[in-house]
């Protein structure tokens, strides 16, 4: 037999370069040689410093650290330290690369990336770039420039050469079927079975500017028959609502949601940040969503929902301006709605890529075939 290919990715750091590459992993795993055994293999790069070193190996991967070269954002002394950082750092790669006898190095960007790269491009081993955001960082605009193929997650990224291919999500994701969990999915939340839903999340930490609306707008939303399900973060325990009154709508307050499947089955409606795996995975579950970008930063998340917005699949609301006013008189009146409800969830739907897991695959092994 054929020994396998053996597919090196790089994307350490924040969860927003680790889960796309672990869904592609995923994706590329579940590939078999014609006589049954396996047709990829698959090592990760990250750095000590990174999430990868805990959620890498809970998913089966090797992994194998290399010196971190963190860019500094501002002039400073240390910037006159970089060029000896990431020579080290690709020498290292190199010879990791070599070792394993890689035949594509996969890039999500990240301060993991760059070295490899660089290191790929020493080596002789083809490069494939994915990019998450709207936004191309430094790594990935130095990896496009020397990558075989290029992937994008949202139309119109400004990367060389970049192909829409969407964000690889995990397959409870993008292989779920809201209808069919959501009598589940409600009981197991504590929620009724046929009341309008809403989802409220800020990511794993919570976010104190959607707590303070949503729980601000509790009466107005469970006076309209709209349940609610919050999480609120970990760390604030202060977001608490008072007993709904015997006979009115459910609003049910958990610091953390550690089955997004079963809540994005419960759900008819997210207000939720706009990061661009929330976007992509709202979309792909056909949930629609009132996007609110974080205020910091360069915009970014802003340009991740705005697609899904063009495309009549959600709504987007600044941070200054969500307010429980604005979600009495925006949210309330589309979750009574069962008809605009619908139409929204149909045109998120449309906007996603539920299979950018398998497309990404194809084309990478399509360059280690050519």
């Amino acid at each position: 037999m054929p020994r396998p290919v053996h597919v090196v990715l790089a994307g350490g750091g924040t969860a927003g370069h680790i889960e796309p590459m672990l869904a592609l992993a995923d994706a590329l795993t579940r590939r078999t040689a014609p006589g049954g055994g396996p047709a990829v293999q698959v090592t990760c790069l990250g750095t000590a410093r990174g999430l990868e070193t805990r959620l890498v190996p809970a998913r089966g991967y090797d992994l194998r650290l290399i010196p971190p070269v963190p860019l500094p954002r501002r002039p400073t002394p240390d910037l006159l330290r970089v060029p000896a950082r990431v020579w080290r750092a690709v020498a290292e790669t190199r010879a990791l690369l070599t070792g394993l006898g890689a035949d594509v190095l996969v890039g999500f960007g990240g301060y993991v990336a760059l070295p490899a790269y660089l290191a790929a491009r020493r080596a002789g081993v083809p490069v494939v770039v994915h990019e998450g955001n709207p936004l191309p960082g430094l790594a990935n605009r130095v990896g496009a420039r020397l990558a075989a193929r290029v992937a994008v997650s949202t139309p119109g990224t400004p990367l060389h050469a970049g192909e829409h291919v969407g964000m690889p999500l995990r397959p409870s994701i993008s292989h779920l079927d809201r209808a069919g969990l959501r009598a589940e999915a409600r009981a197991a939340f504590g929620l009724d079975a046929d009341r309008p839903t809403l989802l409220v999340f800020g990511g794993s930490q919570g976010a104190a500017s959607l707590n303070r609306a949503a729980v601000a707008a509790a009466d107005a939303l469970t006076a309209a028959g709209v349940q609610v399900l919050h999480a609120r973060g970990p760390r604030n325990t202060d977001v608490t609502v008072p007993p709904r009154p015997a006979g009115a709508a459910p609003y049910v307050v958990v610091d953390y949601l550690e089955r997004m499947d079963l809540a994005y089955a419960a759900a008819d409606l997210a207000l939720c940040r706009s990061g661009a795996v929330t976007v992509a995975e709202l979309s792909a579950v056909g949930l629609p969503g009132a996007f609110v970008p974080l205020p910091i930063g360069n915009g970014e998340q802003r340009l991740n929902a705005l697609p899904v917005v063009e495309a009549g699949g959600g709504l987007l609301v600044d941070d200054a301006e969500l307010t429980p006013a604005w979600v009495t008189e925006n949210l309330v009146p589309l979750l009574t709605d069962p008809a605009a409800l619908a139409a929204l969830a149909a045109n998120a739907a449309a906007a996603g890529t539920p299979d950018a897991d398998e497309r990404l695959a194809d084309m990478v092994l399509e360059v280690v075939s050519r």
